[in-house]
């Protein structure tokens, strides 16, 4: 009995240990479950919440998908790009780094081959309502004769001419016309870097007027930020020649000898320019040879304008000009040559004076830059992605042919006609400079062949050659008539030398076979690529 009782004594202490134990246990397993679950259900809480803060900033930063181009700079090139883009339905992100008005000296004459690119673009509308002139021509002027070249326009619309106006008013009018569009965003920053990715531009890094640093990604940035342009060096190789200076003035109060149209005045040592920016507005600009100009603050450019270009102007304009001198609002600016040597890079283009640039003699910077505008949206209107950087690269680097004519030949023409008419102790090259003043004399298709070149109606590279050398025969054939002589016939010689070493470089550097023989490069067939 005793031991009956002690053994279910134990029984129930064993019993009640059990359950004692059982229910710790399912609280322990509760406990680490809880645990269990808990952790992971935070660990995909901050997942989500670090995607969705990825989204937030990548939305912040433009967004991989939400942003089809990317266009550095805002001036001619950028803000004609961005609107021709944005018509097109493309989403489209443009970054300048100062959106108030410029205040520039060059990029004021848009040749009528430039406004026809404006028409086609529909871009025609923003040289009104800024005072623009129009512009039918140039007069030339030279040892005390003149000459007047008119564009032929003949077959063309009446409103068909080059207009010039104030660059600043005429680039505000573009981004306006880009940022009315409501796929166009036009925001105010400095571009820093562009964000590559084996060997993929992917966007860039800026920095916003506030000051905050961002980056935005597309699938293809457009880099068109100018002539001083800070992003060039990854995308192309770059050979800047400076080869002078404009100084800038504007004359109030006078009217030129031939009204609507550009003078050159064939001046020692190099040319001066004047032609309408307003109705009430002449610009003036004096080209001094060299990257050195005058000091302006200690007066030596005063000094400079008053003695050794004023005698040179003519004399309806003198006046004007010595007011403008002391009124003392004197600008300058280099003139710099870049010819276009791109390295095709996946995700990423150059376009405007970033890319290519010429002597703004002619005026022939906004044509080339409109011109390639055409040519680009041609290129991408076919394609609805933008995604594949390799086949786009390769597909695109067909502009860099299909640009070739235009381009090319005003570019060759901007840079032999300066040095043809820039002064020379060498005798060959002075009658080199009297040989084209009076071969443009002529007329006719002398004049017209020339003219129709630098205003862009007529884009043609054997054209340009063929003229500039039967200028230079033109030359030797005054030098033999009469009577030849062997110092006139050593002199002929050295003239046809003269021009080959002219203009011979300047093809070289624009590429021979693209610009005389562009159908034979096989890019100039790269086709649509496939869906």
């Amino acid at each position: 009995m005793v031991l009956s009782s002690r053994f279910s004594a134990l029984s129930g202490k064993m019993v009640d240990q059990t359950f004692l134990g059982s229910i710790f246990a399912f609280l322990f397993g509760f406990v680490v479950l809880y645990h269990l679950v808990f952790k992971k259900n935070s660990e995909r809480e901050s997942e989500s919440s670090d995607v969705t803060t990825t989204l937030i900033e990548r939305s912040k930063n433009g967004g991989e998908s939400d942003i089809d181009v990317i266009i550095v700079g805002a001036g001619v090139a950028g803000a004609a790009l961005a609107h021709t883009l944005g018509k097109d339905g493309r989403k489209v992100h443009v970054i300048e780094r100062d959106l108030t008005e410029p205040d520039r000296i060059v990029g004021e004459l848009l040749q009528p081959g430039g406004y026809l690119k404006l028409i086609e673009l529909g871009l025609e509308d923003c040289v009104e309502e800024i005072d623009a002139q129009k512009v039918f021509g140039y007069a030339l002027f030279k040892d005390g004769k003149a000459t007047r070249l008119s564009y032929p326009l003949e077959k063309f619309h009446s409103d068909v001419s080059g207009r010039s106006f104030h660059n600043g008013r005429f680039i505000q009018r573009m981004r306006e016309k880009a940022s009315s569009l409501p796929n166009v965003q036009l925001e105010q920053g400095t571009v820093t870097s562009l964000l590559e990715e084996k060997g993929t531009i992917r966007g860039v890094q800026y920095k916003t007027k506030s000051g905050e640093e961002l980056k935005v990604y597309a699938p293809l940035t457009v880099v068109c930020d100018g002539c001083f342009s800070n992003l060039r060096r990854s995308l192309c190789t770059p050979k800047v020649d400076v080869p002078s200076c404009f100084v800038g003035l504007v004359l109030e109060d006078c009217q030129l000898p031939y009204a609507n149209h550009g003078h050159v005045i064939l001046a020692d040592p190099s040319p001066i320019l004047f032609y309408p920016i307003s109705s009430t507005e002449i610009r003036c600009l004096v080209d001094v040879p060299g990257q050195k100009v005058p000091s302006i603050s200690n007066g030596e450019m005063a000094k400079f304008l008053k003695t050794t270009v004023a005698p040179q102007v003519p004399p309806e304009l003198l006046n004007a000009f010595i007011s403008a001198i002391e009124r003392g609002n004197i600008k300058t600016m280099p003139n710099r040559s870049m010819p276009a040597a791109p390295h095709p890079t996946p995700g990423a283009l150059l376009m405007g004076d970033a890319f290519n640039m010429r002597h703004p003699l002619t005026g022939g910077g906004m044509t080339v830059a409109l011109s390639d505008i055409v040519v680009l949206r041609n290129l991408l209107k076919p394609l609805h992605d933008l995604n594949d950087a390799f086949t786009l690269c390769k597909y695109l680097e067909s502009f860099y042919t299909l640009r070739k004519p235009v381009a090319a030949t005003i570019n060759t023409l901007a840079g032999a006609l300066y040095k043809v008419f820039s002064a020379s102790p060498d005798r060959a090259r002075n009658e080199m400079r009297r040989a084209c003043f009076d071969y443009l004399s002529l007329g006719g298709v002398f004049s017209n062949g020339p003219i129709s070149l630098l205003s862009g109606l007529n884009p043609r590279p054997l054209s340009l050659v063929c003229h500039f050398f039967a200028v230079a025969i033109f030359g030797v054939g005054r030098l033999l008539l009469p009577f030849p002589s062997p110092k006139r016939m050593w002199i002929g010689a050295r003239l046809i030398s003269s021009a080959t070493e002219i203009i011979f470089p300047i093809i070289k550097a624009e590429g021979v076979r693209q610009m005389f023989f562009p159908a034979t490069v096989p890019a100039y067939y790269r086709a649509v690529p496939a869906k």
